[in-house]
């Protein structure tokens, strides 16, 4: 009878422990009350509801738990065990989650989308292989050049003070393939660094440039998209294993979906975006296509370095431009 009191005391003491709730603290640098928070809360919820508060996440917006770079550092030591990231800081953990941030090699909307869906997986199983299980990708926009002075040629721009992302060593690589060098600076330093002078120039999608209030210091845009710009969702495979797989599968689909609508969302709002920026008074420069070509130029050789440094695998690179391709021949 005591080897039977204590066998079923275990196996009460397993049930429970395996009752017992996961807590998945998740940092954003989105502010609270924006569209991606609400969201994100909203899926938590149904996801709570679903599996009677076995999955709980936890939101801490506005950038309060640091830039994207020491989140990265808390999730290590779990202090953290996931977050909204844009794909910079991620590229130390594998080298092709920037693919799509090569400058200039796409052209529109319609070239994106045919691409992604060629090869979206391939991005989000790398980041798997690395211990980040990843809930699709969020698309921001294409970026543009905004700067108080008018530009148009590369010369013009490398007069400028210019900001990249600071830790973000492929934008700067970048930058430096355009003759640009650099002012890093955090996000949140940005609008300080415009107001001061510290920086006069930026790369950044409509919809960024607006909800963080950069534009209030701009004046012009050279209309010509640079950058394709997006983000994901990774939680630490650690965390995420100790879930069921019904669990599993549930978070993938409430959260997978949430990140396809911030994306849908986000492109519904460039063109607005776009607008905005015109009725808030900052002209619109159209390069002429001698300075596309010269543009061009530098950005494949941007590419190039980035390539050759590592930063993005060739037979990646390889993929994407016969997609590219692809598109371009039938269109």
């Amino acid at each position: 009878m005591r080897i039977f009191s204590l066998a079923l005391g275990l196996l009460i003491a397993v049930c429970a422990a395996g009752a017992q709730a996961v807590e998945f603290k998740i940092a954003t640098g989105s502010t609270n009350g924006s569209m991606e928070v609400n969201a994100l809360r909203e899926a938590a919820a149904r996801i709570a509801e679903r599996t009677e508060n076995r999955v709980r996440f936890k939101f801490y917006p506005g950038g309060v738990m640091g830039d994207d770079y020491t989140v990265l550092t808390k999730m290590r030591l779990g202090q953290l065990h996931g977050a909204v990231l844009t794909t910079g800081p991620l590229a130390k953990t594998s080298q092709d989650v920037q693919l799509y941030n090569l400058p200039m090699q796409f052209r529109s909307y319609e070239e994106v989308d045919y691409v992604r869906e060629r090869m979206d997986q391939r991005i989000v199983d790398a980041l798997e292989r690395e211990g980040l299980v990843t809930f699709g990708i969020a698309e921001v926009g294409f970026a543009y050049a905004m700067s108080k002075a008018r530009v148009l040629a590369v010369d013009e721009v490398q007069a400028q003070k210019v900001w990249a992302p600071a830790g973000d060593a492929g934008a700067e690589q970048a930058l430096a393939a355009f003759g640009v060098s650099p002012i890093p600076l955090h996000i949140v330093d940005v609008l300080s660094g415009l107001q001061t002078g510290l920086i006069n120039g930026i790369t950044a999608p409509p919809v960024a440039a607006i909800g963080l209030q950069w534009h209030t210091q701009l004046k012009h845009v050279l209309n010509l998209p640079l950058l394709y710009i997006y983000g994901t969702f990774v939680v630490s495979d650690r965390r995420f294993g100790r879930l069921s797989s019904e669990d599993q599968e549930l978070v993938r689909r409430e959260m997978g979906a949430v990140a396809a609508m911030v994306g849908a969302r986000n492109r519904k709002d460039h063109e607005r975006a776009v607008q905005a920026l015109g009725a808030q008074g900052l002209a619109w420069n159209q390069p002429t296509s001698g300075h596309v070509t010269e543009w061009q130029a530098y950005a494949d050789r941007a590419a190039n370095d980035l390539i050759e440094s590592g930063f993005i695998s060739n037979p990646l690179f390889v993929e994407l431009m016969q997609h590219l391709q692809e598109f371009r021949n039938a269109n």
